[in-house]
Formats: structure tokens, C-alpha cells, sequence
């Protein structure tokens, strides 16, 4: 019992993972204006460090924005077949929660989802890593104190969910 919640966590996991990095990724299409772009991954929730809300929050120049949106335009290549391979694989395990469960398949099938998003979460790192060193020194302390204050937010948050009711 404790291997089947096991897995389903896993899974569920990964897909939480996958439409996260999903709803990150850059639209194809006319180009963008600096702000119009955001990158959400770990450490950086939201509309992302490069969305219009921190750009304004952080006071971004034009040109931070313009680098920042050429780090993302030049990093698009590279998530883009993760991305792809995140798909198939989650339309691959759609097949046993609807179909004909083989367990061996399925722990095949999320092993490869769980490297796919290994190799996923050190390319946004890697890519947070650039947009960060493109801020100054003043904003950067000033996304470290933001994000403190939200992680702080998010705990308390969950320690109410997870409180027992009062009675």
C-alpha cells in the first residue's frame, strides 16, 4: 500500500512539475516586449523573476529586460524537447490510469519522467542563475528579502492548513 501512495505522489509530483515548467515556457510567436515574459521554477514562484510584476517591484531597467529576454529566447531550444518529452511520457501513463494497469511499464514509464525533470530542474536553475546575476546588487537583496517573506507566508500557511480544527 505504502509503494502505490508512493508512487501516485510521484506522479502527481510530476505533473504539478510538468505544467509549472509548462506555464514558464515562452509563447511562440510576434516578439515579446521586455516584461512580457516570466520564467517559474524553483525559487521563484509566480509570475517569475522576469514577469511584469517583479520587473516592476524590482524597478528593472529596459535594458535588464531586454537581457533577460534574450537569456530566455536563447534557453528555449534547450527545454523545449524536455518539455516535449515530459509530455509524451505523462500521455504514456494516462493510458494505465484509464487502461490496463502494468506495473511494470508505469515504473518504467516515471522513471524516465523523473530524470526528464531532473535535467529540467538544473536547466531553470541554470537559467534563474543568469537572470539573477543580470540584477544589481540592490536588487538582488531586494528579491532575497521578497522571497523570504514569501516562503515565510507559504509555511504559516501550511501550518494552519495542517492545524487540527478548533472546537
Amino acid at each position: 500500500m505504502k509503494v502505490i501512495r508512493f508512487r501516485l505522489m510521484v506522479a502527481a509530483l510530476a505533473v504539478l512539475l510538468g505544467s509549472a515548467v509548462a506555464k514558464s515556457q515562452v509563447p511562440e510567436g510576434p516578439p515579446m516586449r521586455g516584461h512580457e515574459f516570466g520564467l517559474a521554477g524553483p525559487g521563484l514562484a509566480g509570475p517569475g523573476l522576469a514577469g511584469p510584476m517583479m520587473a516592476g517591484y524590482l524597478n528593472l531597467t529596459d535594458a535588464q529586460q531586454t537581457q533577460m529576454k534574450a537569456i530566455l529566447q536563447k534557453e528555449r531550444p534547450a527545454l523545449k524537447p524536455l518539455m516535449a518529452q515530459l509530455r509524451q511520457t505523462r500521455e504514456a501513463l494516462k493510458q494505465y490510469e484509464e487502461g490496463a494497469y502494468d506495473e511494470a511499464k508505469v515504473t518504467a514509464l516515471a522513471t524516465q519522467q523523473t530524470q526528464t525533470m531532473v535535467q529540467l530542474t538544473v536547466q531553470q536553475t541554470r537559467i534563474h542563475n543568469e537572470l539573477f546575476q543580470v540584477l544589481t546588487a540592490d536588487q538582488q537583496t531586494k528579491l532575497k528579502e521578497f522571497e523570504a517573506k514569501r516562503e515565510a507566508r507559504m509555511e504559516q500557511r501550511q501550518n494552519e492548513a495542517s492545524a487540527p480544527p478548533e472546537e
